[in-house]
């Protein structure tokens, strides 16, 4: 059975797990298709390597207590399976509202902690979490 079809404006949801605070990460963030060939209620359907908005490809500020001087690090989704449909004829696959899947935050700059000694910084150099998106598409699915 088939899914929902993600379009420009559906949402991307990313959570990683706390206390690691990212606060792009915060609220949702819209998605932008680029389909040339399909618009779900006059809007392009979103295909693969659309799932990370531009606002959240470049490095991002994060806390994580009791680092709490920010630090940057990079965002990465690895979508499942149930979020892609077979490539497309012209060789892409679209994005599909499936289930949750996969994000790392990378630290690209650690977070640190004062201390009387100096800063410290913070230990772990991946965060977990996971995304899933949001679609307010209640009509169109595909395999």
């Amino acid at each position: 059975m088939g899914d929902f079809i993600i379009r420009t404006g559906d949402m991307l949801r990313v959570t990683i797990v706390p206390p690691v605070i990212v606060p792009l990460l915060e609220a949702p963030t819209a998605l932008t298709g680029s389909s040339r060939d399909l618009t779900i209620n006059g809007m392009p359907a979103c295909l693969l390597g659309d799932e990370l908005p531009l606002p959240l490809r470049q490095p991002l500020p994060y806390t994580a207590p009791p680092f709490t001087t920010p630090g940057t690090g990079t965002l990465r989704l690895t979508l499942s399976p149930a979020n892609l449909t077979v490539q497309t004829r012209n060789g892409t696959s679209l994005l599909l509202k499936g289930s949750v899947f996969t994000a790392l935050f990378t630290i690209t700059t650690p977070a640190t902690q004062v201390t009387p000694s100096g800063p410290v910084p913070d230990p772990i150099a991946v965060k977990t979490g996971t995304a899933e998106f949001i679609t307010s598409n209640a009509t169109v699915k595909a395999a």
